[in-house]
């Protein structure tokens, strides 16, 4: 069967999600948490790409995309993952060690609402709920240490986002989330379908031609 096509239009909201091939541990180090991060700096000013937010996990990452263009997304992420793959094999002398990367990454759709909100609490929460972390600000390899405590230079790899976000941002992205909500999150990501509610989902899958395929079914997996 080929491949399933990928909605790539701009001003859109996409959850993109990518993890090491075999489930491996990508990054070891803090170097190579900030070798990724450099990465994404730089794709962000060659694309022009707004990130909303993201989180880099020891085997996987996830990116809260917001392109301007039409295919923008597909260009981004074909820079960063094979630029980040050539340096890591070069920088680990691992050139010729097998494929870095599971294969293609994951993006999904995400409705500009409460939507939206749940999932940027879900994308930083992912070391609290993997247990890396006691709150999301002590983990230094995502957006919201950046958001809450990081330098004015560290905020800039951030956009504004099209939705307020809550004042109280500390406490409130540190409050746990609701199963309900991680369920609706990881039954989106296990079974490829856009994120928000059922009218605007039926209306995105009709409006782009999309096959909600069982391709990402399973059971939720934990830290994802």
């Amino acid at each position: 069967m080929g491949r399933a096509p990928r909605v790539d239009i701009g001003n859109q909201i996409y959850h993109v999600i990518n993890r090491a091939n075999g489930r491996h541990t990508i990054f070891h180090k803090p170097e190579h948490y900030r070798h990724f991060e450099s990465l994404l700096e730089e794709a962000e000013e060659r694309f022009s790409m707004r990130i909303l937010a993201y989180i880099l996990m020891p085997n996987h990452w996830h990116l809260l995309l917001y392109p301007q263009k039409d295919g923008e997304v597909s260009t981004f992420m074909q820079w960063l993952t094979l630029t980040h793959t050539h340096q890591y094999h070069a920088k680990t002398k691992t050139i010729g060690y097998g494929h870095l990367y599971q294969g293609r990454y994951k993006s999904f759709l995400v409705e500009k609402d409460s939507y939206l909100l749940t999932l940027i609490k879900y994308i930083e929460r992912n070391p609290v709920r993997a247990r890396l972390s006691k709150t999301v600000e002590a983990w230094q390899w995502g957006s919201g240490y950046r958001r809450v405590d990081g330098t004015e230079r560290e905020k800039k790899l951030l956009s504004h986002f099209p939705v307020a976000l809550p004042r109280n941002y500390r406490s409130w992205v540190n409050t746990p989330e609701s199963n309900k909500e991680l369920e609706v999150i990881r039954t989106s990501v296990n079974k490829g379908t856009p994120f928000g509610t059922m009218g605007w989902v039926e209306r995105m899958v009709k409006h782009f031609n999309l096959e909600l395929t069982t391709r990402h079914r399973g059971r939720p997996k934990k830290g994802t």
